[in-house]
């Protein structure tokens, strides 16, 4: 269940509300293999843990995009929105991967809502959010995306 969950009609008064953190979660070599096998993107500091060892991060890491892609399932556990009939993700408006994630590593993101607009039919959130190391102080992916939610 999301940390917070509301209805479509208090979601205009939400700006500036801290969503808190989600859970940690580990990143696998096998999330990794399967993202590269997805995507094409099979570079060897991803997908070569004995040549990644040598590397310039001393393990394989993450594609940034698939630390990125997690901001969804992270998203379902701190926030949904009741009432609606259509829920969209309409895009990034700032995105920086900061630091490489390593495979073992655990990330968990927080979130604020930054901005609530309205929409032809809807309404428009824009949340800031950061993608977390655990003891890292420099996080791994600092983000600001928008999500739409239709009465």
């Amino acid at each position: 269940m999301p940390n917070l969950v509301v209805d479509f009609d208090k979601l205009l008064t939400l700006a500036g509300t801290d969503l808190g953190f989600t859970e940690y979660r580990e990143i696998t070599q096998e999330q990794i293999n399967k993202f590269a096998d997805a995507t094409g993107d099979d570079q060897w500091i991803h997908v070569d843990p004995e040549r990644a060892k040598d590397g310039p991060f001393g393990a394989p890491i993450a594609h940034g995009f698939l630390t990125l892609s997690l901001i969804i399932p992270f998203w379902g556990e701190l926030f949904d929105v009741e009432g609606v009939t259509t829920k969209v993700n309409y895009g990034l408006d700032k995105v920086r991967f900061t630091s490489p994630v390593k495979v073992g590593a655990r990330i968990r993101m927080q979130a604020t809502i930054a901005e609530v607009t309205e929409v032809k039919g809807g309404a428009q959130i824009k949340v800031s959010s950061t993608i977390e190391i655990e003891g890292q102080e420099r996080p791994a992916v600092v983000a600001e995306f928008l999500a739409r939610f239709y009465k």
